[in-house]
């Protein structure tokens, strides 16, 4: 036996509660209802709904492995990443290309991750009031940016968020982006496919965008390509066509695409929907996309004990003294920072050592 099968049998199997096993079954009924209370509860820092919430991504999990078993293992559901600029006009995208994807007879739920309302408290994104169609729509869910915690917590959130929707029937899952900060490597490092949206005049743009949005993205999409921009549009498809032929692709199954598409005048979304397409079938069939999926759970894993290991380390009672002491000296320039995280790591699992 192997230690990986060792280890997974010393873990206890989490029992859902009468209430969870409700919750539950609404979700996968598809009860949009269920779905906003679930997140909700993934979304609490309650030890209570935390416990709750595992509870839930347990029954969750077991409820994906058994409708993925039936196809070799695949996906079933598509997952996009879309970030740009402020005033690129994402949510009208977003909305086109929402209603666009109901014709066609999918699902579509709208995530949000938005760096700023860890220090606004506010969302900016996902917004249902420039959505109005899409967020209508009996097949689709539109969910702001969770408004508080750090940017470990939304990212964490929005990973569940996405199991939670796609247990309820979505199999097109939307993540947005402001554009600023981590938050285009978060949204990749979570979705199958990272869209870049631009506007048209992409010369100065280009030049201040960062070099690694660019590279990153398999599909640049340059809206607002209509009227007087359609000349600019076309101009700027070629300028980053020519860009992305000196960087590295991100997939070696995929070279990226850049399109020109106009979200308010309905033009190229049918292309870009094409080019979505195409992706996702040479990913799939080369296994890239199973692959880049087990790779991003590993990756977030660790992320969420490094947060887990940090909250337990903030909260302990015992630790909290020593920190501010040790701030304190780190402040006034008695102690370097290594020093003091050195002591106070080493207090912390003394401390918990004591406990067992």
């Amino acid at each position: 036996m192997g230690y990986g099968q060792k280890a997974r049998r010393a873990i206890p199997r989490l029992v859902a509660s009468e209430r969870i096993s409700t919750l539950f079954n609404a979700l996968i009924s598809g009860d949009r209802a269920a779905l906003a209370r679930s997140i909700t509860l993934v979304e609490s820092t309650r030890a209570d709904h935390r416990k709750e919430a595992q509870e839930l991504l347990s029954l969750v999990l077991d409820h994906a492995k058994k409708r993925t078993s039936t196809v070799a293992n695949w996906p079933t559901t598509f997952r996009v990443g879309l970030s740009g600029s402020p005033g690129v006009g994402k949510s009208s995208f977003i909305e086109t290309f929402g209603m666009f994807l109901i014709a066609k007879g999918h699902k579509v739920a709208v995530l949000a991750v938005d760096p700023s309302s860890t220090r606004t408290g506010g969302s900016i994104l996902g917004d249902k009031t420039r959505m109005t169609l899409l967020s209508r729509a009996d097949e689709a869910y539109v969910r702001p940016s969770p408004t508080s915690g750090n940017l470990g917590g939304v990212a964490r959130n929005t990973n569940e968020a996405i199991l939670l929707c796609e247990a309820s029937g979505y199999d097109i899952i939307l993540v947005e982006t402001v554009g600023v900060g981590q938050s285009e490597t978060m949204v990749s490092d979570m979705t199958d496919m990272f869209t870049l949206l631009v506007a048209p005049g992409a010369g100065d743009e280009l030049q201040g965008m960062k070099k690694g949005i660019v590279e990153m993205s398999d599909l640049i999409l340059v809206n607002k390509a209509d009227g007087v921009l359609a000349i600019p549009a076309r101009a700027a498809q070629m300028e980053y066509t020519s860009a992305l032929k000196f960087s590295q692709p991100a997939h070696p199954d995929w070279r990226p695409k850049v399109l020109a598409m106009s979200s308010a005048e309905n033009i190229g979304i049918d292309k870009v929907w094409e080019a979505m397409q195409e992706y996702y079938k040479i990913m799939q069939e080369s296994g890239s996309l199973h692959t880049k999926r087990g790779l991003q759970r590993k990756k977030w894993m660790w992320q969420q004990i490094t947060d887990e290991l940090l909250w337990r380390l903030k909260t302990d009672s015992n630790v909290k003294d020593m920190v501010l002491s040790l701030e304190a000296g780190v402040f006034r320039g008695d102690i370097t920072s290594g020093q003091a995280a050195e002591d106070c790591v080493r207090a912390f699992i003394h401390d918990q050592a004591l406990t067992q």
